[in-house]
């Protein structure tokens, strides 16, 4: 029986899916305009002055072991996002997700003790197996090489973005973690955006537009992985991060007009039953 504290991880869990994947489509849109380095800049650093305006971290009671904490913490989520944007500027939103779950999915596999953690994670699999198109047109072949590598890439350090939450989440207070975790990557991003001269063509319009991909893709959606990460094992969050392509297709479908095949939304099906099969099943 799932108490109290773990449904409302859960709804934390699906809320900063659901936003995450709302800002990515808003940011794949803002690619034309600023670059995937200028998004990520924009995204991270004006999320990074938010949170610190409103959170307002005492960064000088923070112990060495805490920095290291925010440093890992920090470094991952930075080349995670930073990574996965370049991935998506060259391949659909959805399959770019899909493919960075990898990382995710390898988790829990890797850090599974129970038979049925392994099942969850393979019906996960299946589903993940039929999101991607087949056919003639859009088939794996088709798609650029580059763009699938750096979403693989992405994904491990997706991986790294939950064992680095998981442990700062049981160390430091909420708040504090993730406004200093974003600031490191904002700095690890931002010569990335200063030297792709995509931020020379930022405007009044694109900086709000900005702003809300900070708010939607970063502040939010870390702040409740935190607290999700505090109240259910880290295998259970990873899996649960499978409904992760789902959210991007509704996503993609609703900002990005990405149309989706009936094998597609069996796929989707079948990752939310391992989903919420994998957080049901706990003790």
């Amino acid at each position: 029986m799932i108490d109290k504290k773990r449904k409302i991880a859960v709804l934390a869990s699906l809320s900063a899916m659901a936003s995450v994947q709302g800002g990515a489509s808003i940011a794949k849109i803002l690619f034309h305009s600023l670059g995937p380095a200028g998004v990520a800049t924009l995204r991270t650093g004006l999320a990074g002055i938010l949170l610190a305006l409103i959170n307002r971290p005492a960064v000088r009671k923070f112990s060495r072991k805490q920095w290291l904490y925010v440093l890992f913490y920090g470094f991952s989520t930075g080349a995670m996002n930073l990574i996965f944007y370049y991935g998506v500027q060259r391949i659909p939103l959805g399959l770019a997700v899909t493919l960075e779950f990898i990382g995710p999915l390898g988790l829990a596999l890797l850090t599974s003790r129970r038979a049925p953690d392994f099942l969850w994670a393979i019906l996960a699999g299946a589903g993940i197996a039929l999101i991607v198109p087949r056919g003639k047109q859009g088939s794996v072949n088709d798609l650029d090489l580059l763009g699938v590598i750096l979403v693989f890439i992405a994904g491990i350090m997706w991986a790294a973005y939950i064992v680095s939450g998981r442990k700062i989440a049981q160390r430091m207070n909420n708040s504090d973690a993730v406004t200093c975790g974003m600031c490191v990557a904002s700095a690890l991003i931002l010569p990335f955006g200063v030297f792709s001269g995509d931020l020379f063509h930022l405007t009044p319009k694109l900086a709000l537009l900005g702003l809300c991909v900070a708010v939607l893709s970063s502040a939010l959606p870390f702040t409740l992985d935190l607290f999700a990460l505090k109240e259910i094992p880290s295998k259970v969050f990873s899996v649960l991060q499978s409904l992760q392509p789902a959210f991007a297709a509704l996503s993609g479908l609703i900002f990005l007009h990405e149309l989706l095949t009936w094998t597609q939304w069996l796929a989707i099906f079948l990752v939310i039953m391992a989903s919420m099969g994998a957080t049901l099943s706990r003790d």
